[in-house]
């Protein structure tokens, strides 16, 4: 898992510094930078995908760093751009998170008590993953008018993509998972680490701390381009979906350039 996070962030660095004429193109806007953290919700393959338990039990935690273009405000000049409908109502978030959580199996057969329902609930994940990504974001809000404390808070929602490493893990409380595997899970079980991407919706707010910081709190789903995330993949019909995941995330984020 190391290589992967060495990679991530190497890659993270290089897309945003890496050349100094892309340097100098970003000093010419304002830049803002922060950090992000809140309770991570896990719908992957351990439980039913909507059964209030499972997606009420399957909790982790995430943090994150984020850097931000507001392209309404320009640093060179320490003044506002000049006015346009994107440069008032759009921010660029690039992002580098971790996050990582316990799965358990809940359900009806979770809850029997007999050699199946104990091999369910013996069978523990364990899911860690890093995504360095780049977000658009809309405010139907003036930035410009929120800069200036026109009102307090500005709402946005968001869509992008993220660049994913994970690395799964499962084991039984029973003893050797061979030999206390749920029959449906033979031969899909992956201990491998890897790679994907994720598409990420989401939704938040700001809130004007100061002229120069902000609080922020932040919604995103993220679905992921594999099933494998939590180390399962099999066939049954009620966990056909990719794996996905539902973050809210708390933070505050402060202005480079005032």
């Amino acid at each position: 898992m190391t290589n992967i996070f060495k990679t991530l962030m190497l890659g993270f660095l290089l897309f945003f510094f890496g050349k100094g004429n892309a340097s100098a193109q970003v000093g010419m806007v304002g830049q803002e930078i922060g950090i992000v953290a809140g309770p991570v919700a896990y719908f992957t393959d351990y439980g039913l995908r909507w059964n209030l338990k499972t997606n009420s039990s399957n909790i982790g935690t995430g943090v994150g760093l984020v850097y931000y273009l507001n392209f309404a405000y320009k640093a060179d000049c320490d003044c506002y751009a000049r006015y346009s409908f994107f440069n008032d109502h759009f921010r660029v978030r690039a992002e580098v998170d971790y996050h990582e959580g316990e799965l358990n199996h809940y359900g009806p057969i979770a809850q029997k008590e007999n050699t199946r329902g104990e091999q369910l609930r013996g069978m523990i994940g364990k899911v860690s993953a890093f995504e360095v990504g780049a977000h658009l974001e809309y405010y139907p809000l003036s930035i410009r008018d929120y800069t200036a404390f026109a009102y307090p808070v500005a709402p946005y929602i968001s869509l992008g993509f993220n660049f994913v490493g994970f690395d799964p893990y499962t084991y039984s409380t029973l003893g050797p998972l061979e030999d206390n595997i749920f029959p449906a899970f033979e031969g899909y079980v992956s201990q491998e680490p890897g790679t994907t991407w994720s598409i990420v919706a989401g939704a938040g707010m700001r809130y004007k701390l100061s002229i120069g910081s902000d609080l922020v709190m932040n919604m995103q789903w993220r679905y992921y381009n594999t099933d494998w995330l939590d180390g399962l993949d099999h066939d049954n019909p009620q966990n056909k979906f990719n794996d996905m995941m539902f973050w809210l995330n708390f933070g505050y984020i402060y202005y480079l350039n005032f």
